[in-house]
């Protein structure tokens, strides 16, 4: 009998999986479910959350965040890109949980295929033949103060100049340049 089986009645073994089913049944109340995640209080529509979170280590209502994040990838037709709602998803979260949206500084540095997702309507139209699926939520992230970089050698490489970019976005000279200034500015890089 292995360290993970218990006996069961006569010859019989309760293994991990019946100690784990029985562990999550009665977990049930604290583990959010699919009904349980939602979108704001900061960037409705978008970014949904789970709005009950056990916490053991908890966020303090006055904390600060500078945090800087990263997409290579494009979304797929019609899709959001993940990589861009995470920001919503990072201010929704922390402000539902009392975090003064004033106090959350968000970058998004964005290179390779993800450069046409921020893109404006024009542009990404004639280079993709549809709008920019894009476009409410890189408004409402902007409105919010996040700042969207791109890479200056992506959109060199895909003959994007400034003028194809959504309003408000920024044209850095490199990926790995936008970083470097952003971590010398006390931003923090999520690695999801």
């Amino acid at each position: 009998m292995g360290p993970w089986s218990m006996r069961a009645g006569k010859g019989g073994r309760l293994g991990v999986s019946a100690l784990l089913a029985l562990g999550l049944g009665l977990s049930g109340q604290t583990l959010a479910g699919p009904g349980d995640f939602k979108s704001g209080p900061v960037i409705e529509g978008y970014g949904e959350v789970a709005s009950r979170v056990k916490q053991t280590y908890p966020v303090p209502k006055d904390q600060h965040f500078k945090v800087a994040f990263d997409i290579g990838n494009q979304s797929e037709a019609g899709q959001l890109n993940r990589g861009i709602e995470s920001l919503a998803r990072f201010l929704n979260m922390h402000a539902a949980v009392g975090v003064n949206p004033d106090n959350i500084k968000l970058a998004l540095v964005v290179h390779g295929k993800a450069v046409f997702d921020v893109l404006n309507d024009d542009a990404h139209f004639k280079k993709l033949a549809r709008g920019n699926s894009h476009s409410s939520l890189l408004k409402a992230l902007m409105d919010n103060g996040v700042r969207i970089m791109v890479c200056g050698q992506t959109a060199a490489y895909y003959g994007i100049d400034n003028n194809l970019l959504f309003p408000g976005v920024e044209m850095s000279l490199s990926a790995m340049t936008a970083h470097a200034q952003l971590q010398q500015q006390g931003y923090s890089l999520n690695p999801f």
